[in-house]
């Protein structure tokens, strides 16, 4: 069993809180496993009769009679009516049943009663969830799983990272042990699940321009993009038959299925967002690979991704940074600006991050701090590099340079 320890501590803290607790994510990611098995094992261990756990799988032959609402009311309201006892009711793939958000309200009228949901597709997305629960809902956003949750799957664990940053963290990619066989399976699901998914939702008939728009992202992640650009990109190579608004449209249908996501732009000096340009990343580097046909394996951009993944999967808010320093070339004055790979804001904490892949030489490692030395105030400074013989050490100017496979594996890699 591969420990997902991070979201069961979250589905515990959120216990009794008085909200339905949602696990979310993109299809295959191992959310039912995590509610069914991980977090029912654990309520089993704390000593919670296993009669007071009602788990109803809406995927499952054996429930599909509860794929109608009344039906799916009336069999919980009959497993916890003993006002004398706590229950825990956990439900797989709600979204399968029509009328679903009226149930789960109901169940919030009920005292003795914990729901916990799962939701992945095109019927169930975070949007939603805002809209029809109105503060009612807490969100636990489950991600593929992270080079920290499964590196010690491994004896060599340099070969680890180097397996992950090609095949990603999808659970059942594990269940293949030759190269064609994940590469067939990851690139099926894109086929065969998630454009079907969002097909079936926004009525979509136009799937080979939904995945040109993947193949974009999937080639530019780290990079700065928007719709403009794409769509840009688009009609120069594939020439009529696609605009801003399709484009426009497709991106945020991508986002909304889990696939990608949206990180905004924060002006350090200027203490402002920035509008127009953001950075996508996948959500899974394996699925991504996919896209591309495994043919754009540049380490770089993976090993960026994968940091971006580590921090979102320890649950913190990231955001990519500027900082705009002024040069006088030529008697001339001139703007530039410098990119911060992360921004990690937690409470009252900061923290910057770059992710270096090599550094050959001074000039490099110059350019690779050149914005950490423009930032004036004193959050802390992390240099993330790929070299797996690297020692942690803090440089003269307070800037923590740490290896990628530190990074990644040290839960407290942020305040080492």
């Amino acid at each position: 069993m591969i420990k997902r320890d991070s979201y069961l501590k979250r589905l515990t803290l959120a216990k009794w809180n008085g909200l339905i607790k949602i696990i979310t994510g993109v299809r295959r990611c191992g959310k039912s496993f995590l509610l069914n098995e991980i977090f029912y094992k654990y309520l089993i261990n704390e000593g919670v009769n296993e009669n007071n756990i009602i788990k109803i799988a809406l995927d499952d032959e054996s429930y599909f009679e509860y794929l109608d609402s009344k039906k799916l009311s009336n069999y919980v309201k009959e497993k916890t009516n003993n006002q004398d006892e706590k229950y825990y009711v956990l439900i797989d793939e709600v979204q399968k049943c029509v009328g679903f958000e009226a149930v789960l309200n109901g169940l919030l009228y009920q005292q003795n009663v914990d729901v916990y949901v799962t939701g992945s597709n095109s019927k169930f997305l975070s949007k939603d969830i805002i809209t029809e629960f109105r503060g009612r809902g807490y969100e636990i956003r489950v991600y593929p799983l992270t080079f920290s949750e499964i590196e010690y799957l491994y004896d060599n664990k340099e070969q680890a990272l180097n397996n992950y940053l090609i095949y990603g963290g999808m659970p059942l990619i594990f269940n293949f042990k030759e190269e064609q066989g994940k590469r067939e399976y990851l690139t099926q699901l894109f086929n065969n699940v998630y454009y079907n998914d969002i097909k079936e939702r926004y009525k979509i008939e136009y799937i080979e321009e939904l995945d040109n728009i993947v193949k974009v992202l999937s080639s530019s992640v780290g990079s700065l993009s928007n719709a403009k650009k794409i769509t840009d990109t688009l009609v120069s190579n594939k020439g009529k038959g696609i605009n801003y608004r399709t484009v426009s449209n497709y991106m945020e249908y991508i986002i909304d299925a889990f696939l990608f996501e949206r990180v905004e732009r924060y002006d350090v000096k200027g203490r402002k967002y920035l509008a127009h340009n953001y950075k996508y990343y996948a959500l899974d580097l394996g699925l991504r690979n996919a896209k591309l046909n495994f043919r754009q394996i540049e380490e770089n951009h993976l090993m960026e991704n994968a940091i971006y993944l580590e921090l979102v999967k320890r649950g913190l808010n990231v955001d990519v940074g500027i900082v705009e320093i002024r040069e006088n070339i030529n008697n001339k004055d001139i703007r530039k600006q410098l990119e911060v790979d992360f921004i990690v804001n937690e409470s009252d904490k900061r923290y910057y991050i770059q992710s270096a892949y090599v550094i050959p030489n001074e000039d490099k490692l110059n350019q690779e701090l050149a914005s950490f030395r423009n930032i004036n105030d004193t959050f802390k400074k992390i240099l993330v590099r790929r070299d797996p013989y690297l020692n942690r050490y803090y440089d003269e100017e307070g800037i923590l340079h740490m290896s990628l496979m530190e990074f990644l594996t040290n839960e407290n890699s942020l305040d080492l």
